[in-house]
């Protein structure tokens, strides 16, 4: 059997004002997981999408098969037995599952469209990973977790051999991972070679046989799982040991500031009430469609309300829309930022200037350039949002840093409350700490924070209070002194009507 299937050597791409990767090396056997680690920005993704054909390298060399490629296209890589599985889902929401894993490699008779053979072929894929989802389905119609499974499945519909996932599990439950992990066993056992990177790094105990860190666009090390520790390994990738993972500070709770009453909307925002005080930090914990981001959207403007009152600083509002909200001073950091938070192909000056022109423009609508510069460098420098300009495109920052960015935004008009919903999804350890820190801070200026995670560790290391929902209702609320994560799950299996088989996400 060949010893290698991928040997990358002296890799390097710049971007203008960014040097992504510095003289990188890296190699993937047969039937392993290779776990690929390292900070946000630090060269990860560049790698795979390098390796994938979708970025071409300015100098290094790259074999795949022992064959070497200096001409890589995404065709020429699936076809030499590459295939992503993007974070950043790469679906068409308006065809069908099957239309989207045949996407490009359509079955044709006489050049018409074999749905039915489609479907079949369709339905034996999702079948071997164990999808309980019809193949005629609209993709748009889907749950992010299951147009994640889907993605998962396109890929392997290509029968590759070469298999790089890119936080596949960052909006699966439990049982989804499980099924994951098996269907991950069974290509080792079939040769198939996985490059694997998450953050979540408690998963790789499960699947992980070599990890191959980085850092700064370098390569650090790599080595055999079994001979490393989660402390070594993230130490190697901040370059410096993280002493504390959840940053707690004790701050005195003041005045309310926000209070929900009898709020409705839809089947899963059903008579929510709770407060929420300056000086405090107040976690949404639950299952997987308990209806926590649903409230957040409700609170916010973006779903309609059937019923129930918002009252910020002692006063009624009338929220009926996302602008309502945000002039009264309740801002979002939504679940999907690429999708929902951030204009990514403006630059980082227009993400943070456009929604303040109501407070940068004069009488006459015309906006005041030194004002608008004064606020954009005063939001980037408060959040040290790491970039090489304000002109560059949000989508070129890292996830840590366009996480920073939304937030930035939002501060930047003085907000009187802000929701999170998952802030940590997709970052890293180092970037996890610097966003805690940043929502410790609001905490420090009398903000209120309000957030979703489906973290139970990061809930109860952070959190003050924890509102705990199941099935659309709020069905505990907890002190952080008295929370556990069994708690917490008891709280958030308290059915109407009894489930079986939940699974925590």
């Amino acid at each position: 059997m060949q010893d290698y299937i991928v040997e990358i050597e002296h890799l390097n791409k710049s971007f203008p004002g960014v040097k992504a990767l510095d003289d990188v090396s890296f190699n993937l056997k047969p039937g392993e997981v290779m776990a690929l680690l390292g900070e946000n920005g630090a060269g990860k993704s560049t790698l795979v999408k390098i390796l994938s054909g979708v970025y071409t390298k300015d100098s290094g060399n790259i074999k795949i098969f022992g064959q070497r490629v200096d001409d890589l296209n995404p065709k020429k890589a699936q076809e030499m037995g590459v295939a992503i599985i993007h974070q950043e889902l790469n679906l068409c929401p308006h065809l069908s599952v099957a239309e989207n894993i045949f996407l490009g490699r359509e079955i044709t008779h006489s050049r018409i469209l074999s749905d039915k053979e489609m479907n079949k072929e369709a339905k034996s894929i999702l079948d071997r990973l164990n999808i309980d989802i019809p193949p005629e389905t609209i993709v748009g119609d889907l749950a992010v977790s299951k147009r994640q499974m889907v993605e998962i499945a396109k890929a392997l519909s290509i029968n590759a051999k070469i298999l790089i996932m890119d936080e596949p599990t960052s909006a699966l439950t439990s049982k989804e991972i499980n099924e994951l992990f098996k269907i991950i066993r069974k290509l080792k056992e079939e040769g198939c070679g996985i490059i694997y990177i998450s953050h979540r790094l408690e998963e790789l105990q499960y699947i992980a046989d070599r990890v191959t860190i980085m850092r700064d666009g370098k390569y650090i090390t790599s080595m055999n799982f079994s001979d490393t520790n989660m402390k070594e390994i993230i130490t190697y990738m901040v370059g410096r040991e993280i002493k504390e993972k959840f940053p707690r500070i004790n701050v005195k709770r003041g005045k309310k500031i926000l209070q929900v009453n009898n709020l409705n909307a839809g089947r899963l925002v059903r008579n929510i009430n709770f407060e929420l005080y300056e000086g405090e930090i107040v976690g949404v914990a639950g299952l997987m469609g308990a209806g926590r981001t649903e409230t957040m959207r409700a609170i916010f403007g973006i779903d309609r309300k059937d019923s129930g009152e918002i009252i910020l600083d002692g006063k009624p509002l009338n929220i009926n829309r996302p602008q309502d909200a945000i002039k009264a001073g309740i801002v979002l950091v939504p679940e999907d930022r690429k999708r929902d938070g951030l204009c990514t192909k403006l630059s980082v000056h227009d993400n943070i200037a456009l929604p303040n022109l109501d407070i940068l423009c004069d009488s006459a609508g015309v906006v005041d350039k030194r004002k608008e510069r004064t606020m954009v460098e005063k939001a980037v420098e408060e959040l040290m949002i790491k970039l090489p300009n304000y002109d560059v495109n949000a989508d070129s920052l890292s996830g840590g840093n366009q996480q920073k960015l939304i937030v930035s935004k939002w501060l930047a008009r003085n907000s009187r409350v802000v929701l999170f919903d998952e802030p940590t999804r997709g970052i890293d350890v180092a970037a996890k700490v610097e966003i805690y820190n940043i929502m410790n801070d609001l905490k420090k200026r009398g903000i209120g924070v309000l957030f979703v995670s489906s973290e139970m560790q990061e809930i109860v290391g952070i959190s003050d209070r924890i509102l705990v929902m199941c099935d659309g209702r709020i069905t505990g609320e907890l002190d952080y002194k008295d929370a556990s994560q069994s708690l917490i799950l008891e709280y958030a299996t308290k059915f109407d009507t009894k489930i079986d088989d939940v699974a925590i996400a």
